[in-house]
């Protein structure tokens, strides 16, 4: 594990209840666990990418959906155990799935490939693709900028996190030679870093940028060829 991905994991380690009270809540990204629901069956299973507390989309899809919950922090697996009792939760690495081929009907990585460092999102990616069965769906979040760095004391807890990503139009094309069609995206705005609850907002309208910049993370929905 890279230095940065392993500063992650300890970072999610020692901050786990303050990030767990602060994504408490239905956060306005939930609400695009609805475009997976309408492309899946009942029962299908789902894999939950850096499912971190449970939230919101092992939460969100348990109740009608036999879901994996897979993330590198033991304690935020620990918090997961309480909030999604019915989950299936594993330690693991994204870049590296120990999951066979066509093992899901659906994979969601809600705010987590942004830790990954940027040349290991295609492996990650291409991970994603192994591991769906053929028209299965992706929904995956990433950076509305090409852009790396930490900030040292993140929410106030004197722990620092790091992010890495690279710019919407690099994750689409990421996306499309892993063997995905895209069929949608969305702008979203994270209530960490903004007043509110967050909102889903139209790639295409206006109050979507400021500056020529998206003032959120975009939420990319494809399906595997």
């Amino acid at each position: 594990m890279t230095d940065q991905r392993e500063r992650v994991r300890e970072a999610y380690d020692d901050l786990a209840e303050t990030h767990f009270a602060e994504r408490s809540g239905e956060p306005a990204e939930a609400s695009l666990l609805d475009e997976v629901r309408a492309r899946i069956s009942a029962g299908a299973r789902v894999l939950d990418a850096g499912c971190g507390q449970g939230t919101p989309v092992a939460s969100g899809l348990t109740p009608t959906h036999d879901v994996v919950g897979l993330d590198f922090s033991a304690k935020q697996l620990g918090l997961a155990s309480d909030v999604v009792p019915r989950a299936e939760l594993v330690q693991g690495d994204m870049t590296d799935l120990g999951f066979g081929a066509d093992a899901f009907d659906a994979v969601c990585a809600y705010h987590s490939i942004i830790h990954v460092p940027v040349p290991d999102h295609a492996a990650v990616i291409e991970e994603f693709a192994r591991v769906l069965r053929p028209g299965g769906v992706l929904l995956l979040s990433s950076g509305g900028t090409d852009w790396a760095g930490s900030n040292p004391d993140w929410l106030d807890s004197g722990v620092e996190m790091a992010w890495s990503f690279p710019g919407p139009e690099e994750t689409c094309e990421m996306i499309v030679e892993a063997g995905f069609d895209l069929q949608d995206w969305w702008i979203v705005t994270d209530r960490l870093g903004h007043e509110g609850e967050g909102e889903v907002l139209d790639p295409d309208g206006e109050d979507a940028y400021e500056d020529g910049e998206p003032v959120g993370k975009p939420f990319f929905l494809a399906e595997r060829r």
